[in-house]
Parts: C-alpha cells; structure tokens; sequence
C-alpha cells in the first residue's frame, strides 16, 4: 500500500511539474512575480523600516526622559560614614535609591528640526523604493523582449535551415538525374551546415535571455520559461502624436520617484544645517528627583541598626532644578559642523540639479529615438519585402540553374539580415514607446 501511494505521489509531482514547466508567462505576469520575490528589494525595505524607526524614535524624544537607579556598598576599613560624614574604622554597608526625570525645555529647536529631518529622509526611503521596483520592472521588461526577440532569430534561422535541406535535397536529386555534378553537394551542404550553426547560436543566446529572466524574477527549481508571444500590435505606431521632450519631462518630473526622493532628501539636508545652528544655542532643561537610602551605620539610642522599612521613609529627600548650559568654544567644532552640515546641503541640492538633468537627456534621447524608429520601421518594413522577393527570385533561379551556390546564399542571407534589422526595430519600438509612457505617467506596471 505504501508503495502504491509513493508511486501515486511520484507521478503526481511529475504533472505539476510539467504543468507548471509549461505555463505561459505574460509580461505584466513577469513583473509582478519579480516584484514578490526578488531579494534585492529586501534590502531596500529594510533601509526604509530603518529609517521609519529613526522618526518615530526622533518623536518620542520629545518625552522626558525617566531614569531609576540603586547600588549596595560595602566599606572597609578607615571609611566615612555617610550619617554622620566622619571616619570610623570598621566595616559597614549601605543602599541608595533614586529616581529622576528631566526634560529639555530648549535645544535650539534641534529636536523639532531632527523630527522634520528624519520625517524627510524615511520619505524619501519610501520614494527610492519605489524607484527600485520601476528600475526592476524596466529590467525585467528588457530581459521579455530580449527574450521575444531570440525565439524571432531561431524561427528565421529555423526558416533558413529549411530552405538550406530543400536546396540541399534538390541538389542530391539533380546529381541522380546527373545534371549536376558532385562538387555542387559540398556547396549546399557547406550552406546547411551554416544554417544549422546559426539555430544552435540563436538556442543558445535565447537560453541565456530566458536565464536572465528567471534570475531577474528569482524564478526557482527552474531552467527554462514560457512567454506569451506579443508582437503584433507593435507596427501600429501613431505618426500623428507629436511627442515634446519638455512637456514629458514636467509630467515625468512630478511623480517620477527618484526625483521625489533627491527633492526630500535636500529638504532634510536643510534641516540638519538647522540642526548644527541649534548646537549653537545655551540649551536649558528641567530635572526632578526622589533619592532615599539604607545604611548600617544609623542607629537608634541603644546603638541597634534602624530597621530598613523605616530608614527608607526617613531618608527619602526630593530635589528638583533647572540646568542651563551655554556653549562658549569646544574648539569651534559646533561651527564646524554647521560648515559641514552647509556643504552637504549644497551637494545634495546639487545631486536633485544632476538628477534633472540626467532625466531630461534621457527624455530627450527617448524622443528623438521614437521619431527615428517611426521611419526606421517603415523603411525596415519594404527593406524586409523587397529582400523577400529578391530571395524568392532568387530561389526560383537556382532551381533552374541559372544562379550558383553562392549567389542564393548571398540572397538568402541578405533577406536573414533584413528580418533580424525588423525584428530589432519592432523592439526597440515596443521598448521606446514603452518607457515614453512610463514617463508621461501612464499605467506601464502595476506597481502600488
């Protein structure tokens, strides 16, 4: 029984595991699943809760602070006794307890100014992780269609092949009927084995972009992967939408995160410069207090120790007080600070400056790419026609002799050429409009 059950499992596991090998993953599938489970972005969450802790804490330091202490000492000796403050020779012990609170009633607004600057800088953690999902989601995105595009190579050079073993069946045929001669099989088969090389290379690259894929997704118990073949819709461009690197830049500029997060972040440098002054200021604060204590040493008239219970009502005293500290030179490192808080003030404006610039040439080069693969893919589409006619004329010479070996496969890698250089187009069209949508704010990924 246990046998049939181990057996049952087997087989079991087998069909969920072909089912699973075969399943068909569509982009936004892709991307979701790499959202869920890629560990890099583990770091980034962590990097984000810490500086949520970081504000909280920096709230909750606006509470007084509470301390409570106690000790037990034990003198030898030549010691003073702590109820009488003379020195006995003998040994003794003795407990203290305290209690005490302060709070800072003026710090030069630091702990105010330190609240807004963590509050800035866990926002702007939040934006970069953000960030991270879209620069995930645009790998991933990258990695599909490279994916995409090397099934399209194996199937031309699938295609290739093909018409490489008809040629060479031909050819066999002709030297049978002997109207070729021998020397014209080892040309076809010199092409065929061409084209046979050119599939294994393209297996192999589309190997290699399915792995980076399921690396980029951390696609587990895995080798290979299925993607939903989309390329139809991609050589419906619309000519009469007159993109303008400026006006995307202003939508990509308001809710792009990276942005949002340099913004915040230079915010928070401003802060801390407001910080570093606030060491600059006297600090005043309030503290109170409650001590009491236990000593062998005190003694009723007939020279016994009072008992515990009693000392520790008797000896308990209250105290409460203001301690005010005025800063006069630590050798001005408090001013050295406020230098230092300054100059990383400006370089973290300077980064928000950089960042801008980078996204508007990056804009830029999006834009005038879209306007260049507009003709790029018309021009690339009667390229790839006129190639597929010249090899098709060409087919038909070479049936009847009237071309060599070398001419059809001139033709036939010329027309090979000419739809890989669609294929590419096609996806660098896909990917550039793509990445213009992203930047005009439109729903590419389903990132929350």
């Amino acid at each position: 029984m246990n046998q049939k059950f181990k057996i049952t499992t087997i087989l079991l596991l087998t069909i969920w595991g072909s089912i699973f090998a075969q399943e068909t993953w569509t982009l936004e599938e892709c991307v979701t699943f790499a959202l869920e489970h890629n560990l890099q972005l583990n770091d980034v969450e962590y990097t984000n809760q810490s500086n949520k802790e970081t504000y909280r804490q920096s709230i909750r330091n606006l509470l007084p602070s509470v301390n409570a202490s106690g000790n037990y000492n034990i003198s030898f000796g030549r010691a003073e006794d702590p109820n009488t403050g003379t020195f006995v020779n003998q040994d003794f012990y003795s407990n203290n307890y305290s209690l005490e609170s302060s709070i800072d009633l003026f710090q030069g607004f630091q702990k105010i100014n330190s609240i807004k600057a963590s509050k800035f800088l866990y926002k702007a953690t939040q934006e970069e992780v953000l960030q991270q999902k879209y620069l995930l989601a645009f790998r991933v995105m990258q990695a599909f269609y490279d994916i995409q595009f090397f099934e399209g190579l194996v199937a031309i050079s699938k295609e290739q092949l093909s018409v490489s073993q008809s040629n060479y069946n031909l050819v066999e045929k002709q030297i049978e009927l002997g109207l070729k001669a021998g020397a014209d099989l080892y040309e076809a088969e010199s092409l065929l084995l061409t084209d046979k090389l050119n599939v294994t290379q393209s297996n192999n690259q589309l190997a290699s972009a399915k792995l980076t894929l399921i690396q980029e997704m951390n696609l587990e118990n895995t080798s290979d992967i299925s993607i939903q073949e989309d390329l139809g819709a991609i050589e419906e461009v619309q000519e009469d939408n007159e993109l303008k690197s400026d006006s995307i830049y202003d939508e990509a500029r308001e809710f792009l995160p990276l942005i949002k997060a340099q913004e915040l972040r230079a915010k928070a440098a401003k802060k801390q410069v407001a910080i570093s002054r606030g060491r600059l200021y006297p600090s005043l604060s309030l503290f109170a207090g409650v001590g009491t204590g236990y000593f062998e040493t005190t003694r009723d008239t007939l020279g016994n120790t009072l008992p515990f219970r009693e000392q520790f009502r008797d000896n308990t005293s209250q105290y409460v007080g203001i301690n005010l500290n005025v800063p006069i030179s630590n050798g001005w490192s408090a001013r050295s600070r406020v230098k230092q808080s300054k100059i990383e003030r400006l370089r973290a404006e300077n980064n928000l400056k950089t960042q801008e610039q980078v996204l508007f040439q990056a804009i830029q080069q999006l834009v005038q790419d879209y306007n260049s693969l507009l003709v790029e893919l018309v021009q690339s589409n009667q390229k790839m026609e006129a190639q597929n006619l010249a090899f098709t004329i060409a087919q038909k010479r070479y049936e009847k002799g009237m071309i060599n070996a070398l001419e059809l496969f001139t033709a036939k890698n010329l027309f090979a050429s000419a739809q890989n250089e669609n294929l590419q187009v096609r996806l660098r069209s896909e990917i550039n409009k793509s990445t213009l949508d992203f930047y005009r704010g439109l729903p590419v990924f389903n990132i929350n």
